[in-house]
């Protein structure tokens, strides 16, 4: 099968979205198809510093405009197509000759824009922005959901009809294990931290639903009970917020923090394997991959009691109001005295997430998208 599979804009640094399209290139290719990744050029973006007023504006006409050319003539030899995401979804209606798909990873900027998170206020343009990516996916022939709270979102908010969607989970996109304490020691220094030294987990970026000030709330009123005293909270994905270092301030465990951005899947691997626990408060996902990545390390997971997460990490995490940080430490407290049944259903859980099972509901996807096109011709 020829795939044509569309990635992300590399200048706009989306990189959750470049792991997802370049996990299905190399998967699909291992597995005999004739695989191409195109992904828009910065040609005017180049020219165009990143923290000049122009620079979104370039990098839409570089996705927009300039490639859709190039675009229609890749598709044109494809069997299929694939949009690796959906806030490419505009170039549906360049694919209405050729099978394709989108892939939805969340609603949650769509749902920004109509106001339905009053925290993430959405401007003029980004409003207009995010209509005409619901415009797309409602043109689409199909839409890949990443977990089932996507699908019923975008069934909800959209009013796509459930035959047009397709449930097929995100597979882990790295070979996470559990290390061994000598073999995290090299790794948990290069971080600055002891072999020896017991320590919470936290993975994230600083978008609002992710809800880190939650995680470090949640910390300090671990350390208050003795068996965290002298735990420390490790901070990993993006740098901290001034807004974060006064959160940890205020709670007085600024000292207790470490923060380890930018740091190598090597390195996020040991820091899974050794940590008391990953503390994962999120408001809101599309699907969750640290949850599958914490429980790959046999690392138990605390996060939040809604979809997708619960959904994602099933019966193996302890589930906790993060607004409530008190109980919710309490919670975790009494979760953790089973830490030994929790690392092997975490093991049993993540270890369901196949690569295989993915890309063959992947492949099944394009068949049946490429035979509905035919018989609608």
């Amino acid at each position: 099968m020829k795939v044509l599979l569309v990635g992300n804009y590399v200048p706009d640094r989306q990189d959750s979205m470049q792991i997802y399209s370049t996990m299905l290139e190399s998967g699909l290719r291992a597995r005999g198809h004739e695989v191409r990744l195109l992904r828009p050029s910065a040609v005017l973006g180049a020219h165009v510093p990143e923290g000049s007023p122009l620079f979104k504006w370039v990098g839409y006409a570089d996705k927009f405009l300039l490639f859709r050319r190039e675009l229609r003539r890749a598709a044109a030899t494809a069997d299929v197509v694939h949009l690796c995401d959906h806030s490419n979804s505009m170039y549906v209606a360049a694919l209405a000759r050729t099978p394709h798909l989108v892939t939805c990873h969340d609603l949650l900027a769509i749902r920004s824009a109509m106001g339905q998170f009053p925290e993430n206020r959405v401007g003029l343009t980004g409003r207009i922005f995010q209509r005409l990516i619901a415009r797309g996916l409602r043109q689409a022939r199909a839409i890949l959901c990443v977990s089932a709270k996507t699908r019923d979102d975008v069934r909800q908010y959209l009013a796509i009809p459930e035959a047009r969607l397709h449930v097929i989970a995100n597979a882990l996109n790295w070979p996470y294990k559990p290390l061994a304490a000598d073999a995290c020691a090299p790794l948990l220094s290069s971080v600055g931290l002891r072999a020896d030294e017991p320590y919470f987990f936290h993975v994230g970026g600083n978008h609002w639903y992710k809800n880190r000030g939650a995680a470090i709330e949640i910390f300090a009123e671990l350390r208050k009970l003795p068996a965290y005293a002298e735990a420390r909270l490790v901070m990993a994905g993006g740098e901290m917020s001034p807004g974060l270092r006064a959160i940890a301030e205020e709670h007085r465990v600024g000292d207790a923090v470490v923060e380890a951005a930018g740091r190598s899947n090597e390195q996020l691997q040991a820091l899974y394997s050794c940590a008391l626990a990953m503390l994962f408060p999120s408001l809101e996902e599309g699907f969750g991959w640290p949850i599958l990545e914490a429980q790959a390390c046999g690392c138990p997971v605390v996060t939040t009691g809604r979809r997708p997460m619960n959904e994602v990490a099933g019966r193996a995490a302890i589930m906790i109001d993060p607004a409530k940080p008190e109980t919710a430490a309490r919670t975790i407290a009494d979760g953790l005295r089973e830490t030994a049944r929790m690392r092997a259903d975490g093991l049993q859980n993540a270890a369901s997430y196949t690569m295989e099972r993915m890309l063959e509901q992947c492949e099944a996807l394009y068949r049946e998208v490429g035979a509905a096109q035919t018989h609608g011709r």
